[in-house]
Order: structure tokens, then sequence, then C-alpha cells
């Protein structure tokens, strides 16, 4: 679901493998995913992906998940490729008793939270500036990817002075809204927008034949997981990226 929810820019099918390619945007979406059964030995495909990636000028990563083999993260790893972004899946079923926003503010003097069925460009523009995405390559590829995802989507922000000051994404597939782009602007956070955001997204769900959430959340991100978990949603699973730069 999660390769649904997110495309990359460029992608092959190589022998039971996905290889990514999006200018290195994240490591999500530069990156080698095993998906199927492969017929072809490790040590001929390996060197394959690394050619691969040194032709598109970009670092080669490799994406280990509790479907590989230990094997191939022992051979990656004596070949020179490091740990990075360790990464925890995140899941909780839906129920129409929803976690209620801490009442941190009066409603009255709380933002809405906006909704639309489609990704704005004004949307994609304030997440960008959200995170600091600067390099003119991601800011001209990544609409594009956005605009590629086939799944319907819910697009979540609140607007502070008119502005878009914190964002988030759902995207349906199956029975399942996956939680994505959960981003606060610096100076308005410990306010609980990204929790409005994510009750209203996962209510959002509910509505439209969710009966579960998952989400993503890097490893060591204490306050992201502490919300999270707040919300109901516990570890299912951790992967990484194996990446030779």
């Amino acid at each position: 679901m999660s390769l649904n929810a997110w495309p990359s820019h460029k992608m092959e099918l190589y022998d039971g493998w996905i290889i990514r390619f999006s200018y290195f945007y994240t490591h999500r979406t530069n990156s080698v995913e095993q998906f199927g059964v492969p017929t072809l030995p490790w040590r001929e495909k390996i060197p394959y992906c690394e050619s691969l990636y040194r032709r598109l000028d970009s670092p080669v990563i490799f994406k280990i998940s509790p479907l590989v083999s230990p094997d191939f993260d022992y051979m990656l790893e004596n070949r020179g490729y490091v740990i990075e972004h360790e990464t925890e899946v995140m899941t909780r079923p839906l129920t129409e008793d929803m976690p209620e926003i801490p009442d941190r503010e009066s409603r009255e003097e709380r933002p809405a939270v906006e909704y639309s069925d489609s990704i704005p460009s004004e949307w994609i523009e304030a997440l960008f500036n959200l995170k600091g995405t600067t390099d003119p390559i991601h800011r001209t590829v990544v609409p594009s990817m956005y605009r590629a995802i086939l799944k319907e989507t819910v697009c979540a922000c609140i607007r502070v002075d008119g502005q878009i000051a914190a964002t988030g994404l759902g995207i349906l597939d199956r029975d399942y809204i996956g939680i994505y782009a959960i981003h606060v602007r610096e100076d308005l956070r410990r306010r609980g927008f990204a929790r409005m955001i994510c009750s209203g997204l996962l209510q959002k769900g509910i509505e439209k034949g969710a009966r579960n959430a998952y989400l993503q959340v890097v490893a060591k991100n204490t306050a992201a997981q502490n919300l999270y978990e707040s919300l109901g949603f516990s570890k299912l699973y951790s992967y990484w990226f194996r990446v030779k730069h």
C-alpha cells in the first residue's frame, strides 16, 4: 500500500525487485524494494542496480524490511552499505469513537482544518516551504509525483493569517487510510495542529469506508511517535535503508 501511495518519478521492475528513482527526494522513492520471488542471484542483481544508480548520479539504496533475508542485509553491509533512516510502520483499527483533540485552547480560538479531495498546487508549495525544500529539481519534479497518485486522497491543511501553516494527506487503499505529509510550521508547533489534522484524516477515512489506518515515522522521532501512540497507533514492524554513497 505504501508503494501505491507514493509513486516515484521513474521506476523499473527487475526480477521481483522494483527500482525507484526520484532525484533523491526521499529514500523511499529512490531505493530498491523486494516484492516478488526472484530467479536471478543477488550477486548478479546488486551490481546491475549499482550501475543504474551510478548512471543516474544517485546514491545506491536498498530498503530492508522483515520480508528481506538477513543474509541479504549482511551481504550489503560487507559491500560497504551503511544503515540510514530506520522507520517504524504503525497501524490502528478505526472505529466511530475516535480520540478527542486535547482542549489546550478553546475551540473558538482553534483554526479549522480544511479538506480537499484533490491535492492543490498551493498545498504542495506550502509543504515545500514547511520542509525547507529548495532544490529546484525537487520543486519541479515532486508535484508530478503527487499528481501521479492513483488512489483516492484527502488533503488537509490549517491556515494561520490566510497562509497554510500545517499539512496532512490521507491516501485510501482498500479498507485502509495511510497518513502522510504531517508537517507544522516551526513557530506554531505544540498547539495541537498535527493532532487535529491526524484526527480529522482518520475521521474522513471512516466516512469513506476505511476500517484501518497506517503511517510511517522515523524511529528516533520521539515527539511524533508519542503523538501517534496517543492516537491509538502501535508499531507493526520496522524497516531501514542500506545506502552506498
